[in-house]
């Protein structure tokens, strides 16, 4: 069960199955049409509704062990509702886990769950679980997507209290960002809950079910925008008060009283930050209006993006450090080692010590001081002619017009410690247009070994990625170094000699970065590089993201094409 709670399955059948905005209707209204679930609630529903739909096909009678393609292994149903199953399965080729959602060819949403799958696919942006594949075959449609064993649901991170302002902070300007540009290349989600979030090891956070969980349940909406906006902000809300911004109980959340209405986080919890509740009051369905502020609502998540670009920054809260318990002396530091302990009420007298011995006064202690003394004034004697003859010769040196004489103000400073490697979290294909080349590629990059490279596809007659759209900015790979690092210098080893690159790096306070203007640091200039680039910097750069970033491709006999074996940052 820990498995399915932190695993990247799109689980449908989360507790308070209705969709956000159906939710938001019964709390307030705005006039706005929202998204309708039509396949009803799930098992765990208090409400006892049925969890299986009469038009819908029957789930495919498959069990553990099965086999996709001769590829993928089903080990463990998740969900089985309304004529689809989802399983944590086995991709034998690669060696790794993966999600897979299953359903009969004849159903009747297996023509939009391939859509929607082969649509997200080709978004191939890294904050959203990616779609590794979709098929029809034997009567069944399958689709197949990542599996994080390691990332953690929005629920249960909200199941332990709430966030404090820097971790909320985090999560809707993630959200926000990544779904403001899924909608810009058309793509919405519409089931946006606390478990469709998962936060990484590495603190970022990645959204499933990319317009496949609406599919997957029939869920449509007239204001796709809208509905997701209200999404984000109600999990911003739930995020600042551990509780569901509706007044029915959903995901683990006890809803708001009934009668009430919607209130702001910060009249339901004291200690909320003041601008995060703000924020979500405009991005939740009551028209932007505030007590304090009339902002306009926020009702795109690229207004919700701006919105939170425009606050001042949350830092992370200072860490806090225990005292040290008080220093004890021990018996033995107190003189008392090796006594037997004093019986109460008998005061504890301290030893008399006895009285030194008189210093020597015979003829020998005489005989001896004497010679100490004679020795003490050789040796300051002998001292002395050093030191007055070290202080000539270099006077004799400063006078000398061949030697260099260093000012003791502004003399030599030590050299700084050789760079050297830093640890790098991970690495993800830059693709500022939304079209992703080899993005399961990537990590090839960072894996220290040189063998192994992300390499682009052949393009046909122009070295700028053929000259296509959604190539306009390049390409390349962005390494992550887990946290904000001094960066000293580059060493990237390429596929091919002849590429044109440029090294950047993200701003100190970035946070998923995703296109060029998030990049603005230069640490190489834009140049065609051999098999090799190497940069040492004269001045360190603060930064966490670095990207190696590539705009033309060598000729590689009649087509253009490039690469990147292996990458090392240096701190």
């Amino acid at each position: 069960m820990a498995e399915r709670s932190t695993a990247a399955v799109d689980v449908a059948d989360n507790s308070g199955d209705e969709p956000l905005t159906a939710k938001a209707d019964e709390a307030t209204t705005d006039g706005t049409t929202e998204a309708q679930d039509t396949e009803g609630t799930s098992p765990q529903d208090a409400d006892g509704e049925r969890i299986s739909s009469e038009a819908a096909a029957a789930t495919p009678d498959l069990h553990s062990g099965h086999k996709l393609a001769r590829r993928y292994r089903l080990e463990e149903c998740v969900t089985r509702l309304d004529g689809f199953s989802s399983w944590r399965a086995v991709d034998e080729k690669l060696r790794r886990a993966v999600g897979v959602h299953l359903l009969p060819a004849d159903h009747p949403r297996a023509r939009s769950v391939l859509a929607a799958a082969r649509s997200s696919a080709l978004l191939g942006d890294p904050r959203f679980v990616q779609v590794l594949d979709a098929v029809e075959e034997d009567d069944l449609v399958y689709v197949v997507h990542e599996w994080l064993p390691d990332a953690t649901e929005l629920t249960a991170l909200l199941a332990a209290g709430p966030m404090d302002a820097h971790d909320a902070y985090q999560l809707v300007s993630q959200v926000s960002q990544a779904m403001a540009a899924a909608h810009r290349e058309g793509l919405a989600h519409l089931r946006l809950t606390p478990g469709a979030v998962l936060r990484s090891s590495t603190g970022q956070y990645r959204i499933r079910g990319l317009a496949v969980n609406a599919a997957l349940r029939g869920i449509t909406a007239d204001g796709p925008q809208r509905a997701d906006t209200e999404a984000i902000g109600a999990l911003l809300y739930a995020a600042l008060t551990q509780r569901w911004p509706y007044e029915i109980d959903a995901y683990g959340l006890t809803g708001l009283p009934k009668g009430v209405g919607l209130i702001a986080p910060d009249q339901v919890r004291a200690g909320v930050h003041r601008g995060l509740s703000e924020l979500a009051m405009r991005a939740l369905v009551n028209d932007g209006a505030t007590a304090s502020r009339q902002e306009q609502p926020c009702t795109t998540p690229d207004e919700l993006a701006k919105a939170v670009a425009a606050m001042p920054r949350i830092r992370p809260p200072e860490p806090t450090f225990t005292a040290p318990p008080e220093y004890q002396r021990t018996t033995y530091q107190q003189g008392n080692y090796g006594r037997p302990p004093a019986s109460p009420g008998v005061p504890v007298t301290q030893p008399v010590m006895a009285t030194p011995p008189a210093p020597l006064q015979s003829r020998t202690g005489k005989a001896l001081k004497w010679a100490v003394s004679a020795l003490l004034i050789a040796a300051l004697g002998l001292g002395s002619w050093q030191l007055a003859e070290t202080l000539l010769d270099r006077g004799k040196e400063t006078d000398d017009p061949g030697t260099t004489q260093t000012d003791p103000e502004n003399g030599d400073k030590p050299s700084p410690a050789p760079a050297k490697p830093l640890r790098l979290s991970g690495a993800t294909e830059f693709m500022p247009s939304g079209s992703g080349i080899k993005q399961q590629d990537a990590p090839n990059a960072v894996d220290g070994k040189p063998d192994t490279a992300w390499i682009t596809p052949r393009y046909k007659g122009y070295p700028n990625f053929g000259n296509l759209p959604p190539r306009r900015d390049g390409s390349g790979i962005v390494v992550d170094l887990g946290s904000v690092q001094n960066v000293r210098g580059i060493k990237v080893q390429l596929y091919r000699s002849g590429q044109t690159t440029e090294v950047l790096a993200a701003a100190e306070d970035a946070s998923a970065p995703s296109s060029l203007s998030d990049f603005p640091q230069r640490l190489t200039k834009k140049s065609k590089a051999g098999n090799s680039l190497e940069e040492t910097l004269a001045k360190p750069v603060r930064t966490r993201y670095v990207l190696i970033h590539v705009t033309e491709l060598p000729p590689d006999g009649s087509d253009f094409r490039g690469g990147i074996s292996e990458i090392s940052v240096l701190g």
